[in-house]
C-alpha cells in the first residue's frame, strides 16, 4: 500500500501538538468511528480530559493510544512522533544519544523508544518470504579483537544473510544474528525467511548443506578472486551493513544486534520508497502491539 511522502516542514506543521497526534492516532485506528476492543460496540462516551473513550455497552474505558506501540507510555506522543520521524527520514538511521538531544530526553528514553521501533520493523519484514534465486552467506559483525581472525575471532556476532538475486539488482533481504552458523541455525533461519524449493546458491560452508532438505540447493567452493561473481549481491548486502554500522552507531554487537539488522533489513527492502518511510513507520506503531521494555 503506497504511503505519503512527508518533508521535515509539512511533518512539523501537521504534528506540532499532541492533540494533533491523538487525532491522527484516532483517525488511523477507527476510520470509521469508535469501535470498542472487548465488545465490538460503536457506541462510547468521549472523556475528554482524560482522552478515554467509554463504551456505552460494556463500559470499558480505551485511551487512542491503547495496543499500539504508544501504550501505557509516558514520554509525551509528540515526541514519538517526531522519533520516528528522524529515524525513518534518515537512511543512515539515528542514534540514541542524538536523538535525545532531538527530541529532549535522556539517552535512556531515546534508547527504549528506538529499540521499540527496531523491534516492530524486524517484526513487520518477518511476515514475508524470500523467494525465486536466493543467495545465501554469513558474515561475522563486532568491535575489533585481539586474536584469531574470520570465522571463530573473539567479540564478533555470526550473521545469516539472505539476498533475492533479481539479475542486475537485489531484491528483498533477510538477517539474522545467530549464536553459531550450525545446521540448527541455518535451518531456523531458512524456514522463517524463505518460501520452500527456492533455488539458493551458498559457497561450500558445510554448515549451510542442511538447506538441501526444503531448497534447490547449488554449492560452490569458490575462489575469493570469484566469490563476487557466485554470489555478488549477498556480498554487497553485507558491505552495507557493515558501512551502516560504523557509520553511525561506530559499531554494534552483543543482544542488541539483531534490533540493527531488523532496521537495516526494513530500509533497504523499501529503498524504492524511502520518502514513505516516516509515515510507514507511524503506521505501523499504530497497528503494532504493545512491546514491553526490559
Amino acid at each position: 500500500m503506497k504511503m505519503p511522502e512527508t518533508s521535515f516542514f509539512e511533518w512539523q506543521r501537521q504534528f506540532s501538538a499532541e492533540i494533533d497526534c491523538l487525532n491522527h492516532i484516532k483517525k488511523m485506528r477507527w476510520p470509521n468511528g469508535f469501535v470498542c476492543p472487548r465488545c465490538s460496540c460503536e457506541h462510547a462516551y468521549e472523556l475528554t480530559t482524560r482522552n478515554l473513550y467509554e463504551c456505552s455497552q460494556c463500559h470499558k474505558q480505551t485511551s487512542v493510544t491503547a495496543d499500539t506501540l504508544f501504550h501505557g507510555s509516558r514520554i509525551p506522543i509528540t515526541k514519538w512522533f517526531w522519533a520516528i520521524y528522524f529515524l525513518g527520514s534518515d537512511k543512515g538511521s539515528i542514534s540514541a544519544l542524538r536523538l535525545s538531544k532531538h527530541i529532549e530526553v535522556n539517552w535512556r528514553t531515546a534508547r527504549l523508544i528506538l529499540s521499540k521501533l527496531r523491534t516492530a520493523m524486524g517484526h513487520r519484514d518477518s511476515l514475508y518470504r524470500l523467494s525465486g534465486v536466493i543467495e545465501i552467506d554469513d558474515a561475522l559483525v563486532g568491535g575489533k579483537s585481539k586474536g584469531k581472525r574470520g570465522r571463530g575471532a573473539g567479540g564478533k556476532t555470526p550473521v545469516l544473510v539472505a539476498v533475492e538475486s533479481k539479475g542486475k539488482r537485489a531484491g528483498f533481504i533477510a538477517m539474522q544474528a545467530v549464536n553459531s552458523v550450525c545446521h540448527d541455525s541455518v535451518e531456523q533461519f531458512v524456514a522463517k525467511h524463505l518460501t520452500r524449493q527456492q533455488k539458493v546458491h551458498t559457497d561450500g560452508l558445510p554448515a549451510l548443506n542442511i538447506i538441501d532438505k526444503t531448497q534447490q540447493h547449488e554449492a560452490r567452493v569458490t575462489p575469493s578472486e570469484l566469490v563476487d561473481e557466485w554470489l555478488p549481491w549477498v556480498h554487497i548486502a553485507i558491505g552495507n551493513l557493515k558501512a551502516f554500522l560504523l557509520g553511525t552507531f561506530h559499531g554494534v554487537s552483543g543482544k542488541y544486534l539483531q534490533e540493527y539488522l531488523s532496521e537495516f533489513c526494513y530500509r533497504f527492502n523499501r529503498r524504492q520508497m524511502e520518502r514513505e518511510i516516516p509515515n510507514r513507520l507511524l503506521n505501523l506503531a499504530i497497528i503494532h502491539t504493545p512491546i514491553h521494555s526490559y
